[in-house]
């Protein structure tokens, strides 16, 4: 008999607390551990207890929810995800900076039993529970990594600095803190435009967006049909469509999912190669799965520049992983490490 997957909730509310008791416990995978009332509580259960996974809300007494991740995540790393209500910017952000401490997901918070997405809603809070279970965190802080510079980086391959034009990258799990690493030490005066795929709960997206605008030194926005990608700005594909680049402009497709995913980092990669060929530059950094990996091996035939983070420091190794056993992966580099390459790639600019 499979073993049951150990839960720990912590939700202020005793209404929700009980509702996320009975969606839970009514799904023969858990066994809910506890259901506390403050991150308090959690931390002490954590002394005594081992959850496999917690489910953590963002507002609660005394400590929210960022400070119990980053606690977690410090003393006694366990799986995370991050059970939010969408009601004000403060609470989407301090969600996204838990995702940045450690937090491997955020999902919506389950409405009552009688709302019409209350089922839907419901799976998906317990698939995510299931799935990052498995996850292997480790201990970490919010400013995990060391900082590299030029002189740091592996031998590199053949590349030709300041003929690059355009970068795209995929993330998934663990990429909200990876991309505020890699996006923060490219500096505001990276000359090339960046196109982003990520792998989010799409009502969380916008608060997303925004946050990226206000934790790394670029414009953040969601990529709209037929706008010309310029530097400075970071173009994100937009709820449950594709972004790609035809004839120098964005375009918006809403074609089928993609390993799986939509947005997906192969329509993206694979519009990159067709429309730029060796002057394309791919970067896949952690999540499940292996979106953006034929994408990259596109990239990479056109002869372009392609990244893969390495296992040393992805949350999940997945989807690099995927792309390395393609042989699209031109260099695999640990997080610390891509913003420096992708300056050189640039032609030096950056850090501005």
């Amino acid at each position: 008999m499979r073993k049951k997957i150990k839960v720990l909730i912590v939700e202020d509310s005793l209404v929700v607390r009980e509702l996320l008791k009975h969606i839970i416990g009514s799904d023969g995978r858990f066994e809910v551990l506890a259901a506390v009332e403050s991150a308090e509580q959690c931390l002490q259960l954590l002394e005594s207890e081992s959850p496999d996974i917690i489910s953590l809300d963002i507002r609660l007494p005394g400590m929210n929810g960022l400070d119990a991740t980053l606690q977690i995540m410090s003393k006694r790393p366990t799986p995370i995800v991050v059970v939010a209500a969408q009601v004000d910017d403060d609470e989407l952000n301090i969600a996204m900076n838990a995702l940045r401490a450690g937090a491997l997901s955020v999902v919506e918070k389950p409405v009552g039993v009688t709302n019409v997405a209350f089922e839907t809603m419901a799976a998906k809070l317990c698939t995510q529970l299931a799935i990052m279970s498995q996850v292997k965190v480790v201990r970490q802080g919010i400013d995990r990594g060391l900082r590299f510079g030029t002189n740091d980086l592996p031998q590199r391959p053949v590349m030709h600095p300041g003929s690059y034009s355009m970068v795209g990258i995929v993330a998934s799990t663990g990429g909200p803190q990876a991309l505020v690493q890699v996006l923060g030490g490219l500096g505001a005066g990276f000359p090339l435009p960046i196109l982003l795929v990520q792998h989010i709960t799409s009502s969380f997206l916008e608060g997303f967006v925004s946050w990226l605008s206000g934790t790394t030194p670029f414009q953040a926005r969601i990529a709209q049909e037929n706008e010309r990608p310029v530097a400075g700005c970071i173009y994100v594909a937009p709820i449950d469509k594709h972004i790609a680049l035809i004839h120098g402009c964005l375009s918006i497709l809403n074609s089928p999912p993609a390993h799986g995913q939509k947005p997906s980092g192969t329509v993206l990669f694979s519009s990159l190669a067709r429309e730029l060929g060796n002057k394309a530059v791919g970067v896949v950094l952690t999540g499940m799965g292996a979106d953006g990996s034929d994408g990259l091996n596109d990239i990479f035939k056109a002869g372009g520049y392609t990244i893969a983070e390495d296992s040393s420091t992805c949350v999940v190794f997945g989807m690099p992983s995927a792309a390395a056993k393609l042989g699209a992966v031109r260099e695999m580099l640990p997080l610390p490490a891509i913003a420096p390459r992708l300056r050189d790639l640039a032609g030096g600019g950056g850090k501005g």
